[in-house]
Parts: C-alpha cells; structure tokens; sequence
C-alpha cells in the first residue's frame, strides 16, 4: 500500500470508520459488512468497500464481512494509533485546559505531555497532571523530549509566532486553533482548525431550516 496514493477524503473517513467499528465491537459484534458500514457513516457501500480495501490485511468474508476487532486494529495502524505521539500545547487558557483534560486523544495516537504559556499566573499550575511551563523553556523541551507535534490555542495576534518558535524549536507538524492564516516554511504540515468558520456554517444551515 502506498499511502501517498490515499485522498485526503479517505484518509478523512478512517477516524469515522473506526469510531463506529469501535461502537460495534463495545457491543459485542464479531463481524460486519460494508452495506453496515455505509448505512451508519453514511457513505455509498462501493466506497466503504475500496476504503477499506487499501488498509485491510484481510479480506471480509462471504455473508459475514470484516473481522471487527481485525479491522480496527488495521485502520488504527494506518492512522498511527497503535503508537502514541507526544505533543505539546502553546496556550493555556480556556480552549487549552480543556485539550490538556481531553483523554480521548489518547485513543487516537496523540499524548499532550504539557503546556508553554506567557502568563505568569498559569504558569507553573498543573492541569490534568500536565504541567504549564514559560515559553522561554520551550525549545530546550521539545528538542530534549523529542517532541513532532505542536498545538497552537493563542489568541490570532500571538499566533504566527507561536508557529515561528514551535519551527526554530523543531516541531514538524502543527494543529492549529488560532483563526489567523499562518505562513508554513517547506516541510512543515500545518492542519488549521477555524472554529469561528465552523460555527458561522453551522449558523447558516441552521437559519436554511426556518
């Protein structure tokens, strides 16, 4: 499998296929087919089949399906659950302490170790067991624990240098929730999360049903 050749619209639909075989498996199937799948994502069944296709390490069998257990574990390996990823969080305010006390990234893969802020009166505090440190100890951190990812939840003025510390530090890859277009050098994965935008477009389905 070359995952190169995967679409970002499948890659997309992995974490909704494990979480419903996972909800599967809570309840004690064994197996289930891609007409099951597709009619709880919802996606077509053609296309569960040819998702699953590309990270399965066996095939469903005839009148059963997929091997539940077999699948999960499959599609966790593809998006690299099965090892945990350290993280670190640059901001510690509201948005931050509720990702720092989230245990569910820990089901998909990600571990927040701890958490950078400029504030003296957080700084120093302990949140779910994470403690929030200066920002001006955050490069020899994350060079000396080896940390990839970072996650960015500064208010949009602070935001583009965050990123740029979280670069010159070493971070590889960067979840961003400051609405603020940030710029990227070459190398670097940036996924942006604009809640505002999310919201807005939640809005406006909601006034299309009135």
């Amino acid at each position: 499998m070359n995952e190169l050749e995967i679409s970002k619209a499948t890659i997309g639909r992995m974490p909704l296929y494990l979480r419903f075989l996972q909800e599967e498996n809570s309840r004690g199937e064994k197996y289930i087919s891609s007409a099951v799948i597709a009619q709880n994502i919802p996606v077509s069944a053609v296309l569960v089949r040819k998702d699953l296709a590309l990270v399965s390490s066996k095939p469903g069998k005839p009148r059963l399906g997929f091997e539940v257990v077999r699948l999960i574990a499959d599609i966790e390996k593809f998006l690299g659950y099965d090892n945990l990823s350290d993280a670190v969080i640059v901001g510690a305010g509201g948005l931050g302490k509720a990702f720092l006390g989230y245990e569910g990234f820990k089901s998909n893969g990600l571990n927040i170790v701890a958490a950078f802020d400029v504030d003296p009166r957080i700084v120093g505090e302990e949140i779910a067991g994470k403690k929030v440190y200066p920002m001006d100890k955050f490069s020899d951190f994350v060079q000396h624990k080896k940390i990839n990812i970072g996650i960015i939840t500064v208010p949009k003025a602070a935001a583009q240098e965050t990123l740029d510390t979280m670069v010159r530090a070493g971070i590889k890859a960067v979840w961003n929730f400051a609405p603020a277009p940030l710029r990227v050098p070459k190398g670097i994965i940036l996924k942006n999360e604009d809640l505002s935008a999310s919201l807005a477009l939640l809005a406006g389905e909601l006034s299309k049903g009135r």
